[in-house]
């Protein structure tokens, strides 16, 4: 699965799909037992606990559970990347950052031998070439990434972040955003034409292998492989390290002085970020480090 469109594809999960997209086959069934990577940083009075996320799973994978469930049970407060608007709100919000000025098109934007293969997958998911052709080229990528990806079975309703909103809502923990929804947005909205195409040529390139890859990116996740989810984070810094510094790495030092200045008072905080925020060596908990607050990783 491309590195740098999945980091975009969180944006879309609670956006309505456009009228014209296909209806998602029937899910496919995941099942097996997760044990997905979780940290822990701790001070006399304050604990802090680093979970990382898939944005978007197949049913039947068992992950909230064991250590993970333990420490989101002990939490006083939940904070995930963004806590997404209202539905049409959201809609609205991508639209106005995400739609191409009068006058420009999608399909002009991309290099010639591209063009064959924009149509054909957009085609594939039930967009016509007059709802695409306005799309700037990250919202394209991201649009082709999850829909491509419902049609296989992964749903947004299986991601972590939607079970553990629905499960704080549940318990009454405090639920908030490391950033708002037009932050998150406008960060993708920012990034210049170039990156923007990159993404979108990286994401037509690996169509083919998309649900083999999402696959194996699972299975990475599931078993607690950081070390393999950096080694691909770590290929997109050499295909556009514009993206990788606006998407991964700036964001990260923002978090980890965020979570640094948390420490400052008492409490337990459960966070919930995509896991390419949690691997590599400029994650989330190597930031902290730099900041002089250790973490761990959480033994199953």
């Amino acid at each position: 699965m491309t590195r740098l469109a999945r980091l975009a594809a969180v944006l879309l999960l609670a956006a309505p799909l456009p009228a014209c997209a296909k209806a998602p086959a029937p899910a496919a069934r995941a099942s097996g037992d997760a044990d997905p990577a979780l940290w822990v940083a701790k001070d006399a009075d304050t604990t802090v606990y680093l979970f990382g996320t898939i944005h978007v799973l197949k049913p039947g994978l068992s992950w909230f559970d064991e250590a993970v469930r333990a420490a989101f049970d002990r939490a006083d407060e939940v904070k995930l990347e963004i806590v997404a608007l209202p539905p049409a709100e959201m809609a609205a919000l991508i639209g106005a950052k995400g739609t191409l000025p009068a006058g420009e098109t999608l399909t002009a934007k991309l290099p010639a031998d591209d063009q064959p293969a924009l149509a054909r997958h957009m085609e594939a998911i039930g967009l016509p070439r007059m709802a695409y052709d306005r799309m700037r080229p990250w919202l394209a990528a991201s649009y082709l990434q999850v829909q491509s990806l419902q049609k296989v079975g992964y749903d947004p309703a299986n991601g972590p972040e939607q079970v553990i909103a629905a499960a704080a809502k549940e318990a009454g923990k405090p639920i908030s955003g490391l950033e708002t929804a037009p932050e998150q947005i406008g960060f993708f909205a920012s990034l210049s034409d170039g990156a923007q195409v990159a993404m979108l040529d990286e994401t037509l390139d690996e169509m083919p292998n998309l649900q083999t890859e999402m696959g194996k990116m699972v299975d990475q996740w599931a078993a607690g492989k950081t070390d393999l989810i950096a080694q691909e984070l770590n290929d997109g810094v050499t295909r556009s390290p514009e993206a990788m510094k606006v998407l991964l790495t700036d964001r990260n030092k923002r978090w980890a002085d965020w979570i640094k200045a948390r420490m400052a008072q008492p409490g337990t905080v459960f966070i919930a970020v995509g896991a390419g925020h949690l691997a590599g060596r400029d994650s989330v908990q190597a930031e902290l480090a730099r900041r002089g607050v250790k973490t761990r990783r959480v033994k199953y």
